[in-house]
């Protein structure tokens, strides 16, 4: 579980609620049963309408398994495990097919099995691992453009709801007492709008954010990944392997091989 996104959901909710309590005395006056139907029940429909259905399962799946659970990515261990597996390569350390089984990053596992198979050239082999490089991030891409523009549903669901609860407050209007009951009729309207405009930035629009985050940060890894395995077929030198990927961060990210080396790790 990564604890990070679970807090920063619990803060999101934490401002809301802390939001409905200090903006009154009474509270219940945010609760309404049919703003809650127009614009959670509403976008659920329009989101089937768009995506279909098992679309939306998938979402909820893709928002668990990416947000919920990836952590982010350690570039800096991520380069100290290919240095490892370059020199069991280049030395052809029996103990190299039970690193690659240990490893903890998916994509290093399917591209050092690739290699290991030894079907193919080193050329076809980085174009194959570039193509899956692309399309993982296509995908993951994807995956946030949909929460994106489900992130426009609730709003426009909750505008809906209030012009349903102003016409409704029109109609009352010329019968005795009706001025009355104006000011606690256009508030009940409005919670539509309040629970459109909060579960679409609160909630939808930040996770796709950080799907689109994700999505960037992956392929960041997994282009990395591709130029060791390159290398590592090649069966270059553990410590050019490390600058070169060092080449992929900025100064401050860099593994410091020099320091490994000194300590013998």
């Amino acid at each position: 579980m990564n604890i990070k996104s679970l807090i920063a959901l619990v803060m999101a909710g934490t401002v809301f609620v802390f939001g409905v309590f200090t903006a009154t005395n009474n509270p219940n006056a945010f609760l309404d049963f049919h703003a809650g139907l127009i614009v959670f029940g509403g976008t659920v429909a329009v989101a089937a309408i768009a995506f279909q259905i098992d679309r939306i399962l998938v979402m909820l799946k893709v928002f668990y398994s990416r947000v919920m659970k990836t952590a982010k990515v350690d570039f800096v261990g991520l380069i100290k495990e290919l240095m490892l597996l370059s020199e069991a390569y280049r030395t052809n350390d029996p103990n190299l097919k039970s690193l690659v089984e240990n490893s903890k990053d998916w994509f290093i596992k399917e591209s050092m099995g690739v290699l290991l198979d030894d079907f193919m050239s080193h050329e076809e082999l980085n174009e194959i691992l570039t193509l899956r490089t692309n399309t993982i991030y296509f995908r993951y891409i994807e995956d946030a453009k949909k929460f994106k523009a489900l992130g426009k549903f609730p709003p426009a669901m909750g505008l809906m709801g209030a012009v349903l609860g102003m016409i409704a407050l029109l109609q009352t209007l010329g019968q005795p007492g009706s001025e009355g009951n104006i000011g606690p009729a256009m508030a009940v309207a409005l919670v539509a709008t309040l629970y459109g405009i909060a579960l679409a930035n609160l909630v939808i629009l930040p996770i796709a954010e950080n799907l689109a985050d994700g999505a960037r940060e992956t392929y960041a890894k997994n282009k990395l990944i591709v130029e060791g395995i390159k290398l590592i077929a090649q069966k270059k030198n553990r410590i050019l392997l490390a600058e070169e990927l060092n080449s992929y961060l900025l100064p401050n990210e860099r593994l410091n091989w020099k320091d490994l080396e000194r300590s013998g790790a």
